[in-house]
């Protein structure tokens, strides 16, 4: 019998695994044994780890809700005024959040899961709240609601239009938002 090979981040790679997965083929497209190929893992590992494929889908998106939310802090810490809140906002959507097909393809993904069930929303309010936090240093609670729906809005505009969006109409929905801060 062969030793048991210790493997400490087999369980952190089959969770950034499952992310490239969803992001080519969608949670349709998701399996345990894909994740396995993609992990370079046996496949016994994925229920040694995880006990379903909603566990491991729930780890997976709450993994990606952090990393944008933590990519969304960090361009918002170097903001130290309102001009300067409005060019980090318009980086999140035009550069942050609108970089490549898989972060669209994982947003959307969980949006529909979340819409679906009940499990997964709780990953999306927690994503929403963190980023409202963040906000809320610039503005008050209300604003900070609003000015993240338009981001989220804008980021799927931006992503999904045929048409290409300028940073210049991104940067004037902003300030016009901003305009009716209190």
């Amino acid at each position: 019998m062969a030793p048991r090979r210790h493997d400490p981040e087999r369980r952190d790679r089959i969770i950034d695994a499952a992310l490239a997965v969803i992001a080519e083929g969608g949670v349709a497209g998701t399996s345990h044994r894909r994740v396995a190929e993609r992990a370079g893992v046996p496949l016994g590992s994925m229920t040694y780890h995880f006990t379903s494929m909603d566990e491991l889908l729930h780890e997976a998106f709450s993994r990606f809700a952090q990393r944008i939310s933590e990519r969304f802090a960090e361009r918002l810490a170097a903001a130290t005024d309102l001009d300067s809140l409005v060019s980090a906002i318009v980086h999140i959507v035009h550069d942050d959040l609108a970089a490549g097909q898989d972060e669209l393809v994982l947003t959307l993904e969980l949006y529909t899961l979340a819409a679906r069930q009940r499990a997964f929303r709780q990953i999306t309010h927690d994503w929403m709240r963190r980023s409202r936090a963040v906000l809320e240093r610039f503005v008050d609670a209300r604003m900070a609601h609003q000015l993240d729906a338009l981001v989220e809005g804008l980021f799927i505009h931006v992503s999904l239009d045929p048409a290409p969006r300028s940073r210049d109409l991104t940067r004037d929905a902003v300030r016009r938002l901003l305009s009716l801060a209190p």
